[in-house]
Parts: structure tokens; sequence; C-alpha cells
């Protein structure tokens, strides 16, 4: 008999937890596991990338402002019958918050519950988002029977916030590595690279604090280091972020690409990929550099050690800070060695995020539930 598997998330938008469910989902062995995706929004570019033998359930048509605030009225284990219709051997939250609230409400002692975290949990209001107080948080995240962290500080985050006593086992996302560097051949129609280049991606959110990325870029063209910057991503920050980009005039050098089918492409012709954001869960897109062999600079956040080590042994690890940022960024310009270097050491260590082992390490936790 196949294990009954159900993964529960909020939408497939353009978000780096939202892709790597897919990726790993599509990867799920068929002869071992009946894949069901549900959302409770039916909203999501990430939902054509579903592979057939994936079923997909979606959620209400539309995801309007407060519907979190409005879930919160409810009871999780009402919200349960609600949105869960069948019954599985076990039940995925992949993201903490709403979806987490609402498997909590599982009243079935036979079904293995398990909530994936994919976010720090620096502050309380960034813990309790999706609850209506910490100690609700609390009480439903002690009702699962696994934890499981995309990375070591997402675990000691999640730890600290509530002083969980429950083991929080760490998995590492599931990239499709063969697929990345296959898609990176692909020659992009949009940008003409010339000179040094550096990149990022994600959602134009503050919390990815691309206006930090902007400032210091107007910097380092001050202090005499050509280069272009190419974000990837669509989001709320957009206009901000085109209204800074005119306020300094660097119109020609830093450009907002949008959302691409492709990032691949465009990253692995940069120099180097740069992370500025304030806080990460186990950042998908510098894996993918990684994996690109693309040499990285980002501000400390979650997982970041982990991927580039203690020590900056393959990138650099700058403190959470726009004047930290700018000193990374422009070692690597001030030293070429330095990038080449860099660019080998990503090479190596983007082996350690094969698609194989980490589908491979999914497969034996939940085998063994």
């Amino acid at each position: 008999m196949k294990k009954k598997i159900l993964f529960l998330i909020p939408n497939l938008k353009h978000g780096g937890a939202e892709k790597v469910l897919v990726n790993l989902v599509n990867n799920l062995s068929q002869d071992k596991y009946d894949v069901t995706v549900q959302t409770l929004f039916d909203v999501g570019v990430h939902r054509g990338a579903l592979r057939p033998h994936v079923r997909y359930i979606g959620g209400w048509k539309r995801q309007p402002r407060g519907m979190t605030v409005l879930m919160k009225l409810f009871s999780p284990k009402f919200l349960y019958k609600r949105v869960v219709k069948e019954k599985y051997d076990v039940v995925i939250s992949y993201l903490e918050g709403p979806t987490a609230r609402v498997v909590a409400g599982c009243p079935d002692k036979e079904i293995k519950k398990v909530c994936v975290l994919h976010t720090q949990f620096i502050t309380d209001e960034v813990a309790k988002i999706g609850f209506r107080s910490m100690k609700e948080g609390a009480k439903c995240y002690a009702s699962f029977d696994e934890i499981v962290a995309c990375g070591k500080t997402v675990k000691e985050g999640f730890e600290q916030k509530f002083a969980s006593k429950q083991e929080v086992k760490i998995l590492y996302n599931v990239n499709e590595t063969e697929q990345i560097v296959e898609k990176a051949k692909e020659e992009p129609k949009d940008v003409d690279f010339q000179g040094v280049n550096f990149c990022s991606a994600g959602k134009l959110i503050p919390v990815k604090a691309f206006d930090r990325l902007v400032r210091i870029h107007k910097r380092l063209l001050e202090d005499g280091y050509p280069h272009n910057v190419y974000i990837m991503g669509v989001g709320e920050e957009q206009a901000k972020l085109e209204s800074l980009i005119k306020e300094l005039s660097v119109e020609a050098t830093f450009h907002l690409l949008g959302f691409k089918d492709n990032p691949y492409a465009y990253v692995s012709r940069c120099d180097a990929y740069v992370c500025s954001s304030l806080r990460e869960g186990f950042s998908t897109a510098t894996t993918e550099a990684l994996v690109l062999g693309v040499p990285v600079v980002t501000t400390e956040c979650s997982g970041m050690k982990e991927q580039l080590g203690d020590n900056d042994e393959y990138g650099i690890v700058t403190e959470n800070s726009e004047e930290a940022l700018y000193e990374g960024v422009k070692k690597l310009l001030a030293n070429p060695e330095l990038m080449a270097h860099y660019k080998q050491q990503a090479q190596e260590r983007g082996k350690k995020f094969c698609r194989v082992e980490t589908v491979r390490a999914f497969e034996e936790f939940v085998d063994n539930l």
C-alpha cells in the first residue's frame, strides 16, 4: 500500500518555499507514495510546474488581504474539517503559521502530523503569525508528531521562541540540480551582459531589503567600481525601488527584470549573487547560485553559514547591515583573484545540495514516521 501524503501550503506563488515544495513532490517515489498538494488559495505561478502524477487541490480562488486575521476567528479543528476533506496517512504543513494552525486541528490520532518550518523566528511577532497568540502557537506546534526545519538557524529560532522540548529535525530543501544546470545554458534575449555583473532574486518585499542593494550599488559606482545589478522578481516594493533607482540616477546600471521563468540563464552569466535580506529561512536562490558555481555575498541570516561556512570558506557572509554588505561586495570587486577563488568554492559547495541526496533524506524521514 502506498503511503497517502497531503502537503498543505497557503499558495504556490513565486516564493522559495513554494518552489522547493514543487521540487520535492515532483521527485518523491511514485511507487511508495500517493502525493497530494493542497493550497488554501488557488493562486501562483508554480501550480503549472507540478508533474502529472502529483494531485493538486486548489483552495479559494482569490487571496484577499486580511484572510489570515479572518481565519483566526475559527478554531484549528473547525478549519481542518473545512479545508481537508479526505483521510491521509501523513498531513504536512509545508510552512509555519496559517497552515500549521489548520493541520494542528486534525482530530484523527492515526494521522501523522508534520510541520516544515522555513522562517527564522527572530521576534515574537514573526513567530506568532497565523496564530491568535504565542500561547496558541506553542500549543498547536506541540500537537505535531514531527517538526522539521530547513536549516540550523530556523531550528534554533523555533526552539528558542517556543521553548520546544521535542526534537526538531533538519531536512534541506530539494533543488532540481540537473535541471538548473541544463536551463542555465539557455541564452537570455533581453540582457546583453557586459563588464562585471551582480544579480539577486526574490519577491520585491521589505524583508528582502533590495533598497539597501540600490544604495550600495550607487556608492560602489562613486568609488570607481563599474558594474551592473540585475534583480529578478515582482512585488509590492516595485514602485518604491523604481523611485529610488531614479532618485540615485542609476537607471542605466541597476535593472529590475521582473519575474523570470528561467532565472538560471541570468544567474549563471553573472559574476556574483548578492543577498541583501533582513532575514531568510534557508535561501533557495543562494543554494541555486552555488549549484551554478556563482560566488555568493550575503548578509548573515538563517542558513547562510550552513551554506557558505562559518569562516567564509565557500562565500562571503557579512553582518546584517548595509555598511557590512557594502564592504563585502566591494571586497569582491576589488579582488578579481578572490572572485575566481569563490567561483571554484561555489562549484564544490553546490554538490552538497544535490537533488538525489535531499530527496532520499526526506523519503527516509517519511518512512520512519
